[in-house]
């Protein structure tokens, strides 16, 4: 098996972290949901649509950079996706596992402020495939 590359940055890191920033400090705690789940429309409302874009795209950057390989597709639509995992790569076609979530919950998991866990119990997670468990890689805590 070819040893997995290292994903090419396109969103500034430091540009990416302050996107993170933003859209954590957007969030209104009070429309929380159970499970601690945000729901999108209470997230997008205080966080403009480039902001959002920024901190997911650098967030899934962040994950191929940390979880190397093709295993698996994370989608975050109308984002971005990427992949990630070692394994089995997939080269054309669906991917054997896809993990595929809104942009909110995918920030809510990736900042800590939702569980993998939570998320999945809520139906908020569309994830299939051997690989499709991102547990063990969420949240990035040095956000």
């Amino acid at each position: 098996m070819a040893t997995p590359k290292n994903p090419r940055r396109r969103i500034d890191p430091e540009e990416g972290r302050a996107a993170l920033h933003m859209w954590s400090s957007g969030q209104r705690e009070a429309e929380l949901h159970p499970g601690g789940l945000a729901l999108a429309e209470d997230a997008t409302a205080g966080t403009e649509r480039a902001t959002l874009a920024t901190a997911v795209r650098y967030s899934l950057e962040e994950l191929a950079s940390r979880a190397p390989g093709q295993a698996l597709e994370v989608r975050v639509p109308p984002f971005g996706a990427t992949q990630c995992i070692e394994g089995p790569s997939h080269r054309r076609g669906t991917p054997p596992a896809v993990v595929e979530v809104s942009p909110d919950v995918w920030l809510g998991l990736v900042t800590g402020r939702v569980s993998w866990a939570d998320a999945v119990a809520a139906g908020e997670v569309d994830a299939s495939g051997e690989r499709s468990d991102l547990s063990a890689h969420v949240p990035i805590t040095d956000f």
